[in-house]
């Protein structure tokens, strides 16, 4: 059983409040991505840190910007673990995290709803559409909060965004998608 002291949990606050790369208005903590803080001696750390998805091209910016953080606060040494298992999920960003991509104009990744595989539809926009349709939780505006929206492109921005629209407000807005 391992034990978290109180400066690891203060050093996991420390690396958690890093604002991640590509969604500032986010920090890894309410991200979800950072895992665990490991003190070894007094000013020697090592970060867990999970990737939204193997590949993830922010993972060196995360890394980064969390040794320059906690140097920051007087670790000598600081070492960043990616970690794979268990994969990170959407589930994990905080509802502090989903609060602010709404706010930001993002719709929040809906909940997963427990274990197993993620459903994908690859068939043509009208297959997609009628799939949508009869999502028991469809995808809310962020701007009015309307869920009569469609989806424009699997992508957007980014490889974890869809691109949207409300049919409401007629404003485009991106989907944080469910992993």
């Amino acid at each position: 059983m391992t034990t978290t002291t109180a400066l690891e949990a203060e050093l996991l606050e420390i690396a958690g409040s890093v604002p991640d790369p590509e969604l500032p208005v986010l920090t890894l903590q309410e991200l979800g991505v950072v895992r665990a803080v490991h003190l070894h001696g007094t000013d020697t750390v090592e970060v867990e840190l999970t990737p939204t998805y193997t590949g993830c091209p922010a993972v060196e910016a995360m890394s980064s910007d969390i040794e320059r953080t906690l140097h920051e606060h007087g670790m000598r040494e600081v070492t960043v673990r990616t970690v794979l298992t268990p994969a990170w999920s959407t589930d994990d960003i905080t509802a502090e995290g989903r609060r602010k991509l709404r706010e930001f104009g993002i719709a929040p990744p809906r909940t997963v709803r427990g274990p197993g595989p993620v459903p994908l539809a690859l068939g043509p926009t009208r297959a997609l559409r009628a799939a949508e349709a009869s999502e028991p939780d469809p995808v809310q505006c962020p701007h009015c909060g309307s869920a009569d929206t469609e989806l424009l492109s699997r992508f957007s921005s980014t490889a974890c965004k869809a691109l949207r629209r409300c049919l409401s407000c007629r404003e485009p807005f991106d989907h944080f998608k469910e992993l």
